[in-house]
């Protein structure tokens, strides 16, 4: 018997303003950088700040709300999975980036934008399968599959 989970739970800031796009289809595509820091202590006794920063994914209703009430330093929540890509560049490289693909992002730090309530607040994505040009590339996304609660 196989086991596969995949399944990733993050915490951090924005490194930026979240980035949306539209797929051919009209839907909503944000994306965003999360930084999250690590403090550790060496067997030296040395207090050590490592700082990763992901690529986060959002679709749909959650992309839009991302986009309205999300900035630079708001502090989040990301429930997800990992998604790896790969495409070619113009010049005919091949590339390839793993990032998390979120089912829920629950916002952690207050908006001052309008229309924000004082409670955290999370959306779901919808799913299927769309292509996307980003500039000169060409990405195949997969659109999480809607949650069955069972």
């Amino acid at each position: 018997m196989s086991v596969n989970i995949n399944r990733v739970m993050l915490a951090g800031n924005l490194t930026r303003d979240p980035e949306m796009r539209f797929t051919p289809s009209g839907t909503a595509v944000a994306n965003l950088g999360l930084a999250v820091n690590r403090e550790y202590t060496t067997k030296e006794g040395e207090r050590k700040k490592e700082v990763s920063f992901i690529r986060i994914v959002t679709w749909g209703k959650q992309a839009q709300s991302c986009q309205e009430h999300l900035k630079k330093g708001s502090s989040i929540l990301v429930e997800g999975r990992l998604q790896s890509r790969s495409w070619e560049t113009a010049e005919k490289e091949k590339r390839n980036t793993l990032e998390v693909t979120a089912e829920r992002v629950h916002f952690l730090t207050r908006s001052d934008r309008p229309g924000f309530t004082d409670q955290a607040s999370s959306a779901q994505t919808s799913r299927r399968t769309e292509e996307q040009t980003i500039g000169e590339e060409n990405f195949e996304y997969d659109e999480p599959e809607e949650q069955k609660e069972g």
